[in-house]
C-alpha cells in the first residue's frame, strides 16, 4: 500500500506547505482545496517531517501550525484513529 513519494511530488508537497505557511489566517482550507490531488498519506508524511525541522530550527508556532493541518487531513483520510468520543 505505501507507495513511493517521487522527487516531484515532494517538490509539490513542499510548495503547497510553503504556500500554507505564507497564507492569510483562515484561509488554510481554501488553499487545501485548490490541492486536493495532493492531500495524500504522503503529504501528512511530509508535513510531519517538515514540523519536526521547524522545531529543531526554533519554530514551534510553525511546527504546531503543521502538525494540527497533518492531523486534520489524516482524520479526513481516515488515516487517524477515532477516539470514542467522536460519535
Amino acid at each position: 500500500m505505501t507507495e513511493a513519494i517521487t522527487e516531484s511530488r515532494q517538490t509539490q508537497y513542499l510548495e503547497l506547505i510553503q504556500q500554507l505557511l505564507a497564507c492569510p489566517n483562515g484561509q488554510e482550507p481554501e488553499v487545501l482545496d485548490a490541492q486536493a490531488d495532493l492531500l495524500d498519506a504522503g503529504f501528512v508524511q511530509t508535513l510531519v517531517q517538515v514540523s519536526t525541522m521547524m522545531a529543531h530550527e526554533n519554530n514551534p508556532d510553525g511546527a504546531k501550525f503543521l502538525i494540527h493541518i497533518a492531523r486534520e487531513i489524516a482524520k479526513q483520510l481516515g488515516l487517524y484513529p477515532q477516539t470514542s468520543n467522536d460519535g
